[in-house]
């Protein structure tokens, strides 16, 4: 029985440099795989999961970055970098997974890692899902910048109203008396004609040619000449001010509505091309249900590493594993346990050599 033990311990198998890639990429211990044939097809196959979700991630990473920045060399670097984060975290999460103790342990221990394997196949999803809906999110970005547009011009309607409203109302004042000293010239001049030509009324006295009541008619239409010409002196500086104030108002807000329209034109970053998804999932369920299979799709490519590991049966991987563990961990005591001893030895006998 004992040469048998040694017999499997001792026995490394070789592994071609592709399985030992995937094997390394599942975050098994090589030189246990060594020695457990049996494993390296269970365990190449979750490595091959976790190098296809690092690509995936990498290429997600990429065209988000690639949204944020229009520049495909900062886009490629992030991309990578992203890449291999996601690749060392899935690797992590998976050879953190042990098979010893009873089921509901490593059920327990593999909730935290599946809720953050779920987390992170929402996160690679987002980008590859703007971009095999590219023409659709793109044609609701410019439904989205024609309703800011729309919005934005309605806002500045309403400052433009609260702004000039001021000068508007004075100089509707000042044009309403103007009027009002216009229509008295008016009456006056239209009293004096019918007093010339003798046409009777209760102002006039019905005698033709000028008379003493034309002579005070023509005097009442100076007088009032004058004062519609006096007021439109007194308050022609005023209305001019008016005038600037009211085109300043809308100058300013034309240049910022120019400005706020040329950033808008702009509205196509990863932010916005979220909001786009999102209204496309609200107006269309087709694309809606798309986008949810999308995301399900990844987040099980993500999960099935550690669900593989999770519902697999305890295999000589595993025994090897608790066993070089185990071999660790007695080590380690024995060492704690002589190193004590020898402390207190050498204690007894710094004490006995003082009493003496």
């Amino acid at each position: 029985m004992k040469n048998n033990q040694q017999t499997i311990n001792q026995v490394n198998q070789n592994i071609n440099w592709f399985q030992k890639f995937l094997m390394v990429c599942s975050g098994g211990n090589i030189h246990i795989l060594r020695k457990t044939p049996s494993e390296w097809n269970k365990f190449a196959g979750i490595g091959g999961i976790v190098l296809f979700t690092a690509i995936f991630a990498t290429l997600s990473a990429g065209y988000a970055m690639y949204t944020v920045f229009d520049n495909i060399w900062s886009a490629i670097g992030f991309g990578i970098l992203w890449g291999l984060m996601i690749f060392n975290l899935d690797r992590y999460i998976v050879s953190s997974i042990k098979k010893t103790g009873t089921w509901w342990n490593q059920v327990l221990m593999a909730i935290p890692r599946l809720i953050l394997a779920t987390f992170l196949g929402i996160i690679i999803s987002k980008p590859l899902e703007l971009k095999i809906f590219e023409k659709e999110v793109n044609k609701q970005l410019n439904t989205i910048i024609q309703r800011n547009k729309k919005q934005l011009q309605g806002e500045m309607s309403g400052r433009i109203l609260q702004q000039s409203g001021p000068f508007e109302t004075e100089k509707k004042q000042i044009s309403e008396k103007i009027a009002n000293y216009q229509k008295s010239y008016d009456s006056a001049s239209v009293e004096l004609e019918k007093e010339i030509l003798g046409k009777k009324s209760g102002l006039t006295s019905g005698k033709e040619g000028f008379g003493p009541n034309a002579k005070r008619k023509q005097e009442l239409k100076e007088q009032r000449r004058q004062d519609l010409e006096n007021y439109q002196k007194q308050v022609a500086p005023r209305l001019e001010y008016l005038d600037k104030e009211i085109s300043k108002v809308y100058t300013n807000l034309e240049t910022e509505r120019k400005s706020t329209e040329t950033f808008e034109d702009k509205f196509n970053g990863f932010a916005a091309r979220l909001q786009a998804l999102d209204e496309l999932g609200k107006n269309s369920a087709i694309i809606g249900l798309a986008a949810a299979f999308i995301m399900g799709l990844f987040i099980c490519l993500e999960i099935s590493p550690v669900l593989v590991k999770l519902i697999s049966h305890i295999g000589p991987y595993d025994y090897l594993l608790e066993k070089t563990e185990n071999d660790f961990r007695l080590y380690s005591k024995e060492k704690v346990e002589k190193g004590n001893a020898l402390t207190d030895f050498r204690i007894d006998d710094f004490k006995d050599k003082l009493d003496k």
